[in-house]
Formats: C-alpha cells, structure tokens, sequence
C-alpha cells in the first residue's frame, strides 16, 4: 500500500501552514489524493510532485488561478516548465554571488574601497535580465493577454505561414542592421520601428507600444533574443534596434 501523509506531516516537511494547504484544497489547487477514515486529509507522491510546480510557479509570481488552470491543463508541459525554473534559479543564484562578492570586496576594503572607484558600481544589484525571463516564462504558460492572442493565431495558421513570418522578422532587423550607424531617432529608424510593430501585431499579438518597450528591452539584454537579432543584421543590431524602439516608445 502507498504511503500517505495527513495536513500536518506535509506542513512539517513543506514549511507550508495547514491552513493555507487546506485553503489549497478549497479552490482545487492542491486536493488530498484521498480521506481517512475519520475524515482527515492525506497526500501520496502524486500530490506532494503537484505541490513542488505549485511552489515553483509561485516562484513566478504566478496567482493561484492561473496555476492551477495551467497545472490542470491536458498541454502541460512538466519538463519545460522545469527548464525554465532551472534557468530562472540559476540567474537568481548568479544574482546573489555577484551581490555576496560586492559586499565582501567593499568590507575588506572598507571606505578606501570607494576611493579607489571612479564611480560606485551597481550592475550588482540589476535584476533586468532576471524580470525579463521571467516575463518569457509567465508569457510562455499564458499569463498574458498577448500571449493568448498570439497561440489561438499560431492554432489558426499553417505552418509555412508561421516560418515564413520568422523569415520576414528576420528580414526586418536585418533592415535595423543596415542602418544602426544612424541616428535612432531618424525618420529610417522610426519608420522601421512602426514597421516592426504592425509586422508583429499582425502576425503574433497586439503590439501596444508598452509591449513594444519590453521587447526592445528584452531584444538587447543578452543570450538568445540578442544574438538571433545580432546575427540577422550584424553586431550591434540589437541594441540599435532597442534604442530606436526607445524613441519611438517615448514620444
């Protein structure tokens, strides 16, 4: 027979309060596997696996709702789920190394520490690219009414059409690329910006010119986004492109 726990054995192993499990158990977000015989409820493996990808949606900022709707999904996706997970707690550890370094170096150097210094240094303490993924992931599992438009679009389209409107992305800031040593907030750049967003609008989601900020951000903050951009149209697309996205944004 499969080992159970009641309510307080996972509290004490989770650090979770009984009530707050219980109120879980009320909106059908963590439900007990089963009852004993005088009512109380028990958790198998089964839940307590259900409990460790509600905790790390929370991680997320994810609300309730929303996980359980994604937990319950026939599409879920646990491994990509884990992936990004991994990936969100892998940039937070490097986030906090980077903030442990910064504070031994500024004690053993004390006040001659900022001396030495030009200007204080605070790239310890930017969180960008961590907020930036972050919004991927909740992006990702829906959370957004982007998000939503842009998969009942891709449901609709043939696949040809979704390669052939990455091919047309590609050409667009393969035009950035041709022009980043020009002023961003020439009438060429702009004029490409527009295009951008009524390109993306649409062919994926609603580009309001609030999403179009986080993308540019998101399009010079490293790793993926940056290099497919950079590769399109030549080293420094990607920053010109967010910097030409700014202006545009901004005025």
């Amino acid at each position: 027979m499969e080992k159970t726990m009641t309510v307080h054995d996972v509290s004490r192993l989770t650090g979770i309060s009984i009530r707050t499990l219980q109120y879980y158990d009320r909106i059908g977000l963590f439900p007990p596997s089963n009852y004993s015989g005088a009512g109380y409820r028990l958790y198998d493996e089964e839940c307590l696996a259900r409990l460790q990808m509600i905790l790390l949606f929370r991680e997320l900022e994810f609300p309730l709702k929303d996980i359980k709707t994604i937990l319950d999904s026939p599409d879920f996706d646990r491994n990509r789920a884990l992936e990004q997970q991994i990936r969100l707690l892998e940039m937070k550890k490097e986030h906090t190394e980077n903030l442990i370094l910064l504070a031994r170096g500024m004690k053993l150097m004390g006040v001659e520490y900022m001396k030495n210094k030009q200007k204080a240094d605070f790239k310890a303490f930017d969180t960008a690219k961590i907020d930036e993924y972050a919004a991927q992931a909740k992006a990702f599992w829906g959370n957004t009414p982007q998000w939503k438009e842009y998969e009942q679009k891709r449901k609709e389209a043939k696949e040809d059409l979704n390669a052939a409107g990455e091919r047309m992305m590609e050409e667009i800031f393969g035009e950035f690329g041709r022009i980043k040593e020009k002023d961003p907030a020439s009438e060429e750049a702009q004029a490409l910006v527009e295009k951008l967003r009524s390109f993306i609008t649409e062919h994926f989601y609603t580009c309001t010119k609030e999403v179009l900020s986080g993308l540019g951000k998101m399009y010079a903050g490293g790793g993926e986004f940056t290099a497919n951009i950079d590769a399109a149209g030549g080293e420094g697309t990607a920053v010109f492109a967010h910097r030409a996205i700014e202006v545009y944004c901004n005025g």
